[in-house]
């Protein structure tokens, strides 16, 4: 399944990510300069909530363009269980 971002969707999870790169960097330069331990556990927090909203999204949009997959009915042979039984996988390597 290709995963199809357009609009305010692709610009809302890219700015996530943006958002979590960020982040991510400031942990690191942070450990580099020995900063508090409570302001880099504080700052990764910040990160890995990013990283799961921006996940959180990319797995909605997936699963919004599965329904309507499902609906004009696919061709490349997946049934819908197995369909539904790889989303859930994505979504619980969320979890």
């Amino acid at each position: 399944m290709e995963l199809r971002f357009e609009g305010d969707d692709l610009k809302s999870v890219l700015n996530r990510l943006r958002r979590a790169q960020g982040q991510i960097s400031g942990v690191i330069r942070m450990i580099e300069e020995g900063r508090d331990c409570e302001d880099v556990v504080t700052q990764l927090a910040a990160a890995s909530r990013a990283l799961d909203r921006a996940g959180f999204a990319i797995i909605a949009t997936g699963l919004q363009q599965c329904v309507t997959d499902l609906e004009k009915g696919r061709s490349d042979g997946e049934s819908a269980e197995q369909m539904k039984a790889r989303l859930e996988r994505l979504f619980l390597s969320l979890a």
